[in-house]
């Protein structure tokens, strides 16, 4: 294989809110499987790079935001593995001037290190990539090449994130994950056993997210998603927020993203102020990386004269 099977570590932590009795919990550190290609990335990337490599394909196209994980992951996977990389980007505005981006973007200035070339598609046109006509162009703009979905889910992936729980995990009643497009729960949840409960954590608002679960789970199981805790919509981020992350890596060590992660988390803890859970539940909490994203998001928060997430990533 590409990226070998690793099992993650299980770190016990205990953290003291201001408020209320310390709480402890157990997260898994799935962000500690890879220096680039971390978290739920590592895992959905791991079978698609097999069988772009069964199908002879020498190039990843794929889609994302302007600072996106799966974009910064599927470079460094690239450059790793030699595959050669697309990262078709949402906002045309961004290939204005794209040396200007790559020195300002820290996710994409690290794609572009990474070898990943790029084609940036306003909005409008963004929404059709999924369609046969979208596909047809950009095969008759690149050649041949394997597609990488946004966010990476699909099959595979989905077949990848089922390796997240190992027999290790049955002692947890709650296994918690953030969600973005719903692979990484969707293979939490075909692993898990029937005495646990899968919580999702989705990014974005809404919970449409359910469908596309559903289309990937391949049982009954018994999960749930939690809404409430989206911050007002993926990539949306505000001090309170901020000053959670900063305040967790200090009594844990443990860096949360602001994008997933940090907004679990968040959710977790006040969902154990309001009695969610009780002294002898056991959670499982999947650290699903993301880490990249920080120096994307300080940037933004410093221009709206926001506190920043406290991050070294040396």
């Amino acid at each position: 294989m590409l990226l070998e099977l690793q099992n993650s570590t299980t770190q016990k932590v205990t953290y003291s809110p201001k408020e209320g009795h310390p709480i402890r919990l157990w997260i898994k550190r799935e962000d500690l499987l890879h220096p680039y290609i971390s978290g739920n990335k590592y895992r959905k990337l791991r079978y698609n790079l097999e069988e772009a490599r069964a199908l002879g394909k020498k190039t990843l196209l794929t889609f994302g935001g302007a600072y996106s994980n799966h974009i910064a992951a599927t470079a460094a996977a690239g450059d790793e593995f030699g595959f050669k990389t697309i990262g078709v980007i949402r906002g045309d505005e961004l290939g204005q001037d794209v040396e200007k981006v790559l020195k300002e973007n820290p996710t994409l200035g690290f794609a572009a290190k990474h070898g990943m070339q790029f084609k940036f598609v306003d909005r409008k046109s963004y929404r059709e990539k999924h369609t046969p006509q979208f596909i047809a162009a950009l095969k008759k703009e690149f050649g041949s090449f394997y597609l990488v979905p946004e966010g990476g889910t699909n099959e595979l992936a989905v077949r990848g994130c089922e390796e997240i729980l190992t027999e290790n995990d049955t002692k947890f009643n709650y296994i918690c994950c953030a969600i973005g497009t719903g692979g990484t729960i969707s293979g939490i949840i075909n692993s898990s056993k029937p005495s646990q409960q899968v919580l999702g954590f989705p990014a974005l608002k809404g919970d449409f997210l359910a469908d596309e679960i559903k289309r990937y789970s391949k049982s009954s199981k018994s999960w749930k998603l939690i809404t409430d805790y989206h911050f007002g919509g993926f990539a949306k981020i505000n001090a309170d927020l901020v000053h959670f992350i900063n305040d967790f890596k200090t009594q844990t060590g443990i860096q949360l993203d602001p994008i997933y992660t940090g907004k679990m988390l968040f959710g977790i803890l006040d969902l154990y102020k309001e009695g969610y859970f009780t002294k002898s539940d056991k959670l499982c909490v999947i650290h699903s990386g993301g880490l990249q994203g920080i120096d994307g998001m300080n940037v933004r928060l410093i221009r709206k004269n926001l506190p920043t997430i406290k991050y070294n990533n040396a």
